[in-house]
């Protein structure tokens, strides 16, 4: 089981009452931020790893895409994963905690300011691509993976993330 907290303008966007975890999240990677944004008028979504910081921005997301959001999400990390050289072990062990989310509310500010921060440079990088359409999703999410981040003792939420995994090899 996996928990993403999200804030109550994603929680109406994907029609999902938020639910109070019983009991901790057991998983390697832990529980997950996820925030929507509005980029170019289109919806996208940003979620953010809670103890690595490692980050997924999920451009141009439509109505359908929200009443399924667990498989868009499943999707998109795969992808990026895979796209980031993790081995097919690690891949699937993730992806297998990942089956069945719930959803809640945020309850940490110091995710949601270093998602803030990551919002501004994903805006930026957009920009400077030429905008959304010509923006490569894998190349963004690669590149927000290597701002060093004082929430997370000023490392590379990538490193964060190979550290948690490394013994999934």
């Amino acid at each position: 089981m996996q928990l993403i907290r999200c804030t109550q303008k994603l929680l109406k966007e994907i029609n999902k009452k938020p639910t109070t975890p019983i009991e901790p999240i057991r998983s390697i990677l832990g529980s997950w931020h996820a925030n929507l944004l509005r980029i170019e008028r289109r919806k996208c979504v940003l979620i953010t790893n809670d103890s690595t910081l490692y980050t997924l921005f999920i451009p141009s997301l439509r109505k359908p895409d929200f009443q399924h959001f667990n498989l868009v999400f499943g999707q998109h990390l795969f992808k990026n994963l895979l796209h980031e050289g993790f081995s097919q072990k690690q891949i699937e062990t993730v992806l297998d905690e990942h089956e069945e989310i719930h959803y809640a509310k945020t309850n940490n500010r110091s995710v949601l300011g270093s998602m803030n921060d990551q919002k501004v440079q994903l805006e930026w990088r957009i920009y400077l691509n030429g905008g959304l359409e010509e923006t490569s999703t894998y190349d963004l999410n690669r590149e927000l993976n290597r701002n060093i981040l004082s929430a997370i003792g000023r490392n590379y939420p990538i490193e964060m993330l190979k550290e948690k995994l490394k013994y999934l090899t």
